[in-house]
């Protein structure tokens, strides 16, 4: 029997929003362009708070707010560093939206692309890749799970797990 979670996962609970912030800020931290960071969970589940301590990692400028009636939304950091291409995908209903988006132009851009919503453009996201579960576990309390798929990813992994569990 295999484990539940490998050397490529690695889960966390927070207990309030400034956690998941907190987690989201030293992810932001470990980014560099060209990295894809998927998100997927119920609304409410801390996608976008999440989102907004990556921007703070990246020491982006502006306030991260969930982009759902643009699609996208770009943040410029204040010190040399890459952008941030915040998608939100809830209000897509069908492929050819997807398509019609352009992802490739952010996903394979200069930037960190983060995807609210992920698990609806799977066909289009990169094999490697950050893929981030966020799932409610009572009223404060937000359960994550972070799946890396690529060496690039499992090294992020390592010392996201490496820096919230003091390397266990």
């Amino acid at each position: 029997m295999s484990p539940i979670l490998t050397a490529n996962d690695f889960d966390a609970v927070t207990h309030s929003p400034a956690q998941t912030h907190a987690i989201g800020k030293r992810l932001g931290q470990l980014l560099r362009a060209g990295d894809v960071i998927c998100l997927q969970g119920e609304l409410g589940t801390g996608k976008t708070c999440l989102t907004q301590g990556i921007g703070a990692g990246l020491n982006v400028t502006g306030v991260i707010n969930s982009p759902t009636f643009v699609f996208v939304n770009e943040y410029r950091p204040a010190s040399p560093g890459p952008c941030l291409y915040h998608i939100d995908l809830y209000r897509i209903s069908d492929r050819i939206e997807i398509l019609s988006l352009g992802l490739e132009d952010y996903i394979y851009g200069n930037g960190v692309t983060v995807i609210e919503w992920a698990d609806r453009a799977r066909e289009v996201i990169p094999h490697d890749r950050l893929w981030v579960t966020l799932d409610y576990t009572d009223h404060m309390k937000r359960s994550l799970v972070f799946e890396a798929t690529g060496e690039r990813y499992r090294e992020i992994v390592e010392a996201l797990r490496h820096d919230v569990y003091g390397g266990r």
